[in-house]
């Protein structure tokens, strides 16, 4: 065998072994990206989740807002990629407590029973105005001493959370706004931005983010900004009823 076909032959191998290196890499990196998504998620191979909305008001039969539903949507495919298997609710149904399988609510406070029952226990320190006879300041959020009041259509708040009680320890996940496309902005944000909340809050760590929706009415939800990270405030018990928010 002459040196050049020897050459040859050691040139394939190494050629081999480093596509084989590089693919066994490639494939460990995936499966490290996976687990720390299930981790985050809260939905490990197999496991069970409910995604609890709201009902359309102006169907006859149970379905779900439009709004609402992009969302979903927007959730299935994380929900699908960690190999878990989701049901979804109406709010108004009777649900074990959490903490026993990842929760995703969705919705408005002021109407979304089980999501204002969340906010009343996880985040004592968030109030929602249920708004006046008139229906003025419904959905506003008074968070820390400061309110955020919503101008339909052109500036608009929701909060998303990631919040773990009950003895599983599963995740719940909170998209709170103020009008219905503000909750298909957060659960957008949640999915675009989950490796960065991930890392920066851990895959066990619980977060409260205020989020502003800016002309909804021209761009949907596509322009969210951060307003600020409220984890400490809204988790903090609620304050006395002598205190009053700064407008």
């Amino acid at each position: 065998m002459d040196d050049t076909l020897l050459l040859l032959i050691a040139a394939v191998a190494a050629l081999l072994i480093g596509l084989a290196a590089g693919w066994a890499g490639q494939s460990a990196a995936a499966r490290r990206k996976l687990t720390r998504e299930q981790s985050f998620f809260g939905l490990p191979e197999g496991s069970e989740c409910v995604l609890v909305t709201h009902r359309d008001s102006t169907s006859a039969h149970w379905s779900i807002p439009r709004h609402d539903a992009l969302a979903l949507l927007g959730l299935a495919a994380v929900i699908e990629n960690c190999g878990a298997h989701p049901e979804v609710a109406p709010h108004d149904t009777g649900l074990q407590g959490f903490g026993a399988r990842t929760e995703f609510c969705v919705g408005d406070p002021t109407a979304h029973r089980r999501l204002a029952a969340h906010i009343a226990n996880l985040l004592p320190g968030v109030k929602v105005h249920p708004g006046d006879e008139g229906g003025a300041d419904r959905g506003t959020f008074a968070i820390g001493g400061s309110t955020y009041r919503m101008e339909p259509g052109a500036v608009e708040y929701v909060l998303l959370a990631r919040l773990t009680a009950g003895e599983s320890g599963r995740p719940v996940f909170l998209a709170a706004g103020q009008r219905p496309v503000t909750h298909r902005a957060a659960v957008r944000h949640l999915v675009r931005n989950r490796t960065r909340l991930a890392r920066k809050h851990g895959a066990d760590g619980q977060f409260c983010l205020l989020l502003k929706v800016v002309n909804s009415q021209a761009y949907g939800p596509d322009v969210v900004e951060l307003v600020a990270d409220v984890t400490k405030a809204a988790t903090a018990p609620a304050e006395s009823k002598g205190h009053r928010a700064s407008a």
